[in-house]
Formats: C-alpha cells, sequence, structure tokens
C-alpha cells in the first residue's frame, strides 16, 4: 500500500526527515532472547489474570508495570520495557482482529547499515533498494505482501497524518525506548491499537531487533485461533509422557533386558523438540485445540522420539562419541553389541506405536512412509559423513549444508509430516511442511555448531570428528580466520530461520501457520548470539567515555 495514496492533500505535509546522529545511554534491556521471551510470557500471564482495558493512561502503565517487576522478581531497572511489552500485550487482541490492510508498519532508519546503506529518502522517509543488507528489506516485504502500509521514518506528523485518513487503524513499531517515551501521547491520543518492538540497543546508528516478535506481531491475525496456546505449557505436557511410568502406561510393561534399557534412554535427557512437533502440528489442525490430547497422538509423538533416540544411539557409536546428554553415551555404559540391539530396537518401536493407533488406515500407511523415507535421507546424509570420515578433506561451505540438510532436517520433517497425516492434512501441507523442516534443521545444525565453537572438535588435534560449519565458512572465505567465521554462521543461522518462515507462505492454514512461526522462535530463543555490534560494544565498555 502506498503512503502517498494513502495521505490526502487536505492534511497538513508531514515533517522532513532530518538525519540525526547521536548517541543515548544504553538502556537496560534484558540481553538473551530467553529472558525476554520468559518476560513476555510472564507479563501475558498477568494480562490473562488482570485482563486491563486499552487504552491505559502513562500512570496507569507505570502502575502496572510496578506490579510486574515485584511479582517476576524483575530489576527495576527494566521498568520502562516491561511497560511497553505490558502495553503491547494489552493491545494485542485488538490488533488480531483488524485487517492487514488497515495496519501501518513503522521502522526506523537506524536498522539499515548507515555506512552501506544505498537507500535516499523523500518527504515520507527511507526508500528502501532491497541491497539485502539489513532487515529493513525483509520486513517492507513481508508486510506490504499482507497488505501493509510501510513507512521508514521518524516524526509523530507523519503518523498522525496517515491516522487522520481514517485508513490505518493500527501500528506496529520499531523504535528505541526513548523515542517510544516521547511519542506514548501521540498514540495515546489517537487511542487506536499500537504495538512497539523494542529495539536492542539505543545507538541511533546500525541498530538490531528481535527478528522473532516482529515476525510474530506483523502476521497476528484472529484466523489464528492458535495464538494464544500456550506453547511452553503444551511442550512441558509432552516431556512428562518420557518418565518411564508414562512410557509403561502408553507403550505397555518392558518385557527384557534390551526393552528395559531402551525405556531407560527413551526416558533420558532431551529437550523432546520432534515430539513437541508432531504434537503442536495436529493441535493447530484440530477443530477443537482445547479437548485433551488423545492417546493416539501421545504414541504417535513418542514414535517419533523412539526414531530419534535410535539415530542418536547409532550416530554416537559412528563418531566414537562417549558422551550424550553430559552422560556416557549408551555405547559406553553397555557395549557396542548391546547399544546397536536398543537402536533396532526402538525403530521397531516407533513404527509398532504407528500400527497400534485406532486412526484410518490410509493415515497409517502414509505414516510408515514418511517414517521409512525419513530413515533413508538420514541414513544417506549419515553416509555421505562416514565416507568423509575415512578420507577428511576440506569440505565447502555448500557440502557442509548439504549434510546437514540430509542428516538433521528428516527428524523434524518426519515429526511435522506425521503430525498432519494424522490431522487428515498431509495432500495439501506436504510440500510446504518439508521445505519448512530443511530450512529449520539446517538452522537448527548451525546453531549447534556455534553453541560448540568453543569445544575441542578433533580427534587427534588435526582431523574434525564431523564437517564443521564455522571451519568451512572460515577456511573459504575468511582464510581460516574461526571468529570471523562465526560471525558469519551467525548471519546464516539468522539466514535459514527467516527461509523458514518464508516456508509458511505457501500454507493457507492460519492456525498451523501462526502456530510454526512461534515455534521457530521457541526453539531458537537459547542462542544468546554475543558480539553482534562490535563498534558499540567497544564504545560502551566500562571506563569508556
Amino acid at each position: 500500500m502506498s503512503i502517498s495514496g494513502i495521505l490526502s492533500a487536505k492534511l497538513p505535509p508531514p515533517i522532513p526527515l532530518t538525519v540525526r546522529r547521536f548517541r543515548q545511554p544504553k538502556k537496560n534491556i534484558p540481553q538473551t532472547k530467553g529472558e525476554r521471551d520468559a518476560l513476555l510470557m510472564s507479563i501475558r500471564a498477568y494480562v490473562e489474570r488482570e485482563k486491563p482495558v486499552p487504552p491505559l493512561s502513562s500512570e496507569e502503565l507505570q502502575q502496572h508495570a510496578a506490579q510486574i517487576l515485584v511479582e517476576t522478581g524483575t530489576d527495576a531497572i527494566h521498568r520502562d520495557y516491561v511497560g511497553v511489552i505490558f502495553s503491547n500485550e494489552i493491545w494485542r487482541e485488538t490488533l488480531a482482529t483488524i485487517p492487514f490492510e488497515k495496519r501501518l508498519l513503522l521502522m526506523p532508519k537506524c536498522l539499515r547499515i548507515e555506512s552501506k546503506c544505498p537507500a535516499p529518502f523523500d518527504e515520507f522517509g527511507l526508500l528502501c533498494k532491497q541491497c539485502g543488507l539489513c532487515t529493513i528489506q525483509d520486513f517492507q516485504n513481508e508486510a506490504e505482501r499482507l497488505g501493509y502500509a510501510v513507512l521508514v521514518a521518524e516524526g509523530s506528523a507523519i503518523v498522525m497524518s496517515l491516522i487522520q485518513t481514517g485508513k490505518i487503524e493500527a501500528i506496529v513499531g520499531i523504535s528505541c525506548l526513548p523515542v517510544l517515551e516521547r511519542t506514548f501521547p501521540y498514540v495515546e491520543a489517537a487511542a487506536i491499537p499500537a504495538v512497539a518492538i523494542p529495539l536492542l540497543q539505543d545507538d541511533c546508528i546500525d541498530t538490531t531487533v528481535d527478528i522473532d516478535w516482529v515476525w510474530d506481531y506483523i502476521h497476528l491475525t484472529s484466523e489464528d485461533k492458535t495464538r494464544r496456546l500456550n506453547l511452553n505449557g503444551l511442550h512441558e505436557e509432552v516431556r512428562g509422557w518420557f518418565t518411564e511410568e508414562s512410557l509403561a502406561q502408553l507403550m505397555g510393561e518392558p518385557d527384557g533386558h534390551a526393552e528395559k534399557i531402551g525405556r531407560e534412554w527413551l526416558a533420558r535427557a532431551g529437550k523432546r523438540w520432534r515430539p513437541f512437533l508432531t504434537t503442536a502440528t495436529s493441535q493447530a489442525l484440530r477443530t477443537n485445540a482445547e479437548a485433551p490430547l488423545s492417546d493416539d497422538i501421545k504414541k504417535l509423538a513418542i514414535a517419533v522420539e523412539c526414531f530419534h533416540k535410535a539415530s542418536l544411539i547409532h550416530d554416537d557409536i559412528e563418531d566414537n562419541d562417549a558422551q550424550r546428554y553430559e552422560q556416557a553415551a549408551l555405547h559406553t555404559e553397555h557395549g557396542i553389541a548391546i547399544a546397536l540391539n536398543v537402536g533396532d530396537l526402538l525403530i521397531g518401536e516407533g513404527y509398532r506405536l504407528i500400527a497400534e493407533t485406532s486412526i484410518p488406515a490410509a493415515h497409517k500407511a502414509a505414516m510408515m512412509r514418511i517414517a521409512a523415507e525419513g530413515q533413508r535421507e538420514l541414513c544417506r546424509g549419515q553416509g555421505m559423513e562416514l565416507a568423509w570420515n575415512q578420507d577428511p578433506q576440506p569440505l565447502t561451505v555448500g557440502q557442509v549444508l548439504e549434510i546437514f540438510r540430509r542428516k538433521t532436517s528428516p527428524a523434524f520433517s518426519v515429526a511435522l509430516h506425521i503430525g498432519a497425516a494424522f490431522a487428515g492434512r498431509l495432500d495439501e501441507l506436504e510440500e510446504a511442511l518439508t521445505n519448512f523442516s530443511e530450512a529449520l534443521g539446517i538452522a537448527y545444525q548451525v546453531r549447534d555448531d556455534l553453541n560448540d565453537k568453543d569445544e575441542d572438535n578433533t580427534t587427534d588435534g588435526a582431523t574434525p570428528l564431523r564437517p564443521n560449519i564455522i571451519e568451512a565458512t572460515a577456511r573459504e572465505r575468511y582464510k581460516g580466520d574461526l571468529r570471523q567465521g562465526a560471525e558469519n554462521c551467525m548471519m546464516l543461522l539468522e539466514r535459514y530461520k527467516d527461509q523458514s518462515v518464508r516456508a509458511l507462505q505457501d500454507i493457507d492454514n492460519a492456525n498451523l501457520k501462526g502456530l510454526l512461526r512461534r515455534i521457530v522462535g521457541k526453539i531458537f530463543n537459547e542462542l544468546e548470539i554475543k558480539g553482534w555490534c562490535r563498534e558499540f560494544e567497544v564504545k560502551n565498555a566500562p571506563g569508556v567515555v
């Protein structure tokens, strides 16, 4: 939607944009995504309990923010940040009911990389040249695809002019906390739904923002009935199915030595992302997401984890890894022969659980095919890695990513496809879920390499244990500089996370699309990427004036 097309000639002209260079003291925003997401969930629960009715005055917002600080034990220095997030949450449900065509996405020019940005300005703000250097292009393209008006500028006069036309009924904004404080009176006076995603720093140059939150608010719609689904609660429920007692109820008592070890291994530590994905997908496609989960979906989720845990047993043997989950690997504890047998047993258990469900035969057949194809693709990827291990040679970035695609993506694909097959919706969703899974799996493995970058990854000090994306990137692009390789891989991680979200564009079901978008943020919120703004970290260091 064109900004100039919305504005009427009768309205006051917008204030010309002035390019300002100044630094503000850095605000104390929770530094990790995990901390920010945990605080968001606490604020969301507070809003659900208190049910405040917007619009609220500045004084009312401050009172609620103070109460949230007390209840959550959050440092008082985060008060302004808490106030912004609280305001977002009280408007969230109202925003969801407003059509995309009636919304404005307002972004600050400081999201660009100023020293390299080729974009000029006109009277309405920055005119993005689609160079791909920053997130402005991605946010703008997606928002305009949905129907938003998009503005990259500062100044309340422009926004107020748009509101006065009557064609803008809600605002999704990105800004630093100082600007949000100054613009609140204008938003309050307009009394229209407005959410604001705070920048992660207050420097007015080369700033960054929580991309997952922006995507969440841009796509928020009342058509997505899962938007209020408690993903953390659902994840905890899925984890509860993997105690030995719960497994016995759903699978029967273990029979013999091998099954006993298999159950112990199945109950051992794990994040349960794959069974969670199966369960969440089926939930999104149900007509009544509030109804209790059936034993059938629980068995399917356990089957998915059986396949995954079997692959870990075999993988540890093939890679000669002595530990898993910071404990002895199964073959270290029980020997290779027993571990191989237990791995094979778990694969059989997975197929047995699928067969024992009470779902239609056609759906079972589809699930059997999905599991078999996933197992085949995973073994192909592992075969590529094992062949490389026999004669290690430098790998290109593309070759490492292809191994990731074959080794890690299939488990996500199996989980999602089985959830869709359970709902009887596989045919319409299979291709989109495959594309989503491939990008998600690659991002997941890149994240693992980033997390492991400080650990020793060699067998004899020279030969890598496994293909590593940081080493490949450093060698191919930075003459072996691992630090530069890691920094590039941080951007690569964001690229594949973004690609997974883009794959959702081909899904027509609003519930599934919204839920999977949120799951991408949930899966990756544990990674804290440090060093993303070295220039300002140096300038903001203690003792630097």
